[in-house]
């Protein structure tokens, strides 16, 4: 689905997916320790079938590849056909070939029941638009006995890497209050909101953990700025209603608040997520 032809949340990951792009690298490493983890939780080993939903331009999905080796395969999956291109991208740069990429929406995978060994999902769950249909969708395609595992952002006051930025914009941007199940980071911030809809989707074995660790890039506060103010699309809205003298305010606001978070001139924000899996019955 094209930017043109998607509804509004696919027309702002559509809009995002260059920036996404641009700053691939720096979120990997950002996010390493979430991929680590989901590998850990789901049991991903040497000589499997993993399917990634909702890797954006190719995170976890290409790690997992590299995870399983030539005998094992991964399938990397999105509804933004930029995203998509932008993995097969860095797929082909990084010469991983045991990956395949498939445009699709989380709760329509166009794959047979009892298809993979494990299914992932990092940081998408919140943007389902119907995450119950999309978690059903997710264990059909798992083979018997296999994992479903997810990663979701904890509470925004736990996050300084987002609520700082937030603080700051609010004094110049008014928000209004946000509907808890309309797709948004911390849609599933609250423990066992997730472990609830994968149940009744049908999973058992259910176990949820909170992930403590720190982002970490190496990375200037000017840097840190730049990809923050580009791969949200919620922030360049509001940025774009403002002066450009209250841009350029805004923008020293933020890096003097962020600069605690800045040891050695790298970033390191505590972060903390929900990473929580369920076994195909």
């Amino acid at each position: 689905m094209s930017c043109l032809q998607s509804g509004e949340t696919l027309r702002e990951w559509c809009e995002s997916a260059p920036y996404w792009e641009k700053h691939r690298a720096t979120i990997r490493t950002m996010f390493a320790p979430v991929t680590r983890a989901l590998i850990e939780d789901a049991g991903i080993r040497g000589g499997q079938s993993v399917l990634d939903v909702a890797g954006g331009p190719g995170e976890p999905s290409l790690t997992i590849a590299e995870t399983v080796g030539p005998n094992g395969s991964v399938t990397c999956t999105d509804a933004v056909a930029e995203m998509v291109y932008a993995a097969r991208r860095e797929a082909r740069r990084r010469g991983i070939k045991n990956i395949s990429f498939h445009q699709c929406n989380a709760d329509s995978l166009p794959f047979d029941n009892d298809s993979f060994d494990a299914v992932v999902s990092r940081l998408g769950a919140m943007f389902f638009p119907e995450p119950l249909a999309a978690l059903r969708e997710m264990l059909r395609v798992t083979k018997l006995g296999g994992a479903v595992a997810l990663a979701v952002w904890h509470k925004s006051e736990l996050n300084p890497f987002s609520y700082v930025v937030t603080e700051v914009i609010s004094r110049y941007v008014e928000s209004p209050p946000a509907d808890p199940d309309a797709p948004s980071a911390f849609r599933f911030a609250e423990l066992g909101k997730l472990a609830t809809n994968l149940r009744n989707a049908g999973a058992i074995d259910i176990h949820e953990r909170v992930l403590e660790f720190h982002i970490e890039a190496p990375i200037s506060i000017e840097e840190f700025w730049e990809m923050r103010s580009e791969i949200s699309e919620s922030l360049r809205e509001k940025l774009a209603t403002l002066s450009s003298e209250q841009q350029m305010q805004a923008a020293r606001e933020v890096k003097e608040a962020v600069r605690g978070f800045f040891p050695n001139k790298q970033t390191r924000f505590p972060a903390q997520m929900i990473v929580l899996k369920g076994q195909k019955p």
